[in-house]
């Protein structure tokens, strides 16, 4: 029989790029679970940490994998613990579901900004079909707008999208107006650019 392969806390803590009070709580919450020396030490599975870090096993094929997906739009949100917490709720709710984790991608950008990096390499994983399910705190983590037009972009590869809310909390309100300051912001510069150059051509063209 395989004995089982343990890591303690500082080093699972180290590989999967948490704190050490972010494992304990994943512990207690059931979305990591660790199994306990006699003296009451934490250890972990190196089968488990895997998973996280998006290694899979001959054991754990890819089409049973899930991909975890959270987002924060500013970095402040993310200073503040607000992306952390998001992801430790996905992931008690996947715990809950029995869901093989494979992949956790965490962004801090708007979900208006068509341009992320992590969501690019979450399409490319159902693209490739290494993901069949892919878990997201509530709708607008994912997208702000066309939230559809991701779930038929991800359906057409055999990939299922699920959220664990359904209502959004009031912070987000504010991180909405954020999101459309921001948008706002972006069209006005370039406005701005595009008058400037044309005031730019005209004098060129004044002075020939």
């Amino acid at each position: 029989m395989t004995s089982k392969r343990l890591i303690g806390i500082a080093k699972a803590a180290e590989l999967l790029g948490v704190g050490i009070s972010t494992l304990r709580a994943w512990d207690d919450s059931g979305a990591l679970k660790a199994e306990r020396t006699k003296g009451g030490h934490r250890r972990y599975r190196i089968e488990d940490i895997e998973q996280l870090q998006g290694v899979v096993s001959e054991d754990n094929p890819p089409n049973d994998c899930v991909a975890v997906y959270t987002r924060v739009s500013s970095h402040d949100q993310k200073q503040k613990g607000d992306l952390e917490r998001q992801k430790l709720r996905v992931l008690e709710y996947c715990a809950n579901k029995q869901y093989r984790v494979g992949y956790v991608f965490e962004e801090t950008l708007s979900g208006m900004n068509d341009s992320r990096p992590k969501l690019h390499r979450l399409f490319d994983l159902a693209i490739e079909q290494k993901i069949n399910r892919v878990v997201i705190e509530h709708k607008d983590r994912l997208a702000r707008f066309n939230f559809s037009i991701f779930v038929r972009l991800f359906e057409s590869h055999g990939v299922a999208v699920e959220w664990c809310e359904e209502v959004l909390p009031k912070s987000y309100e504010a991180e909405l107006v954020e999101d459309m300051l921001s948008l706002l912001s972006s069209f006005s510069a370039k406005i701005y650019g595009r008058r400037s150059a044309e005031r730019r051509k005209k004098k060129t063209d004044g002075n020939s």
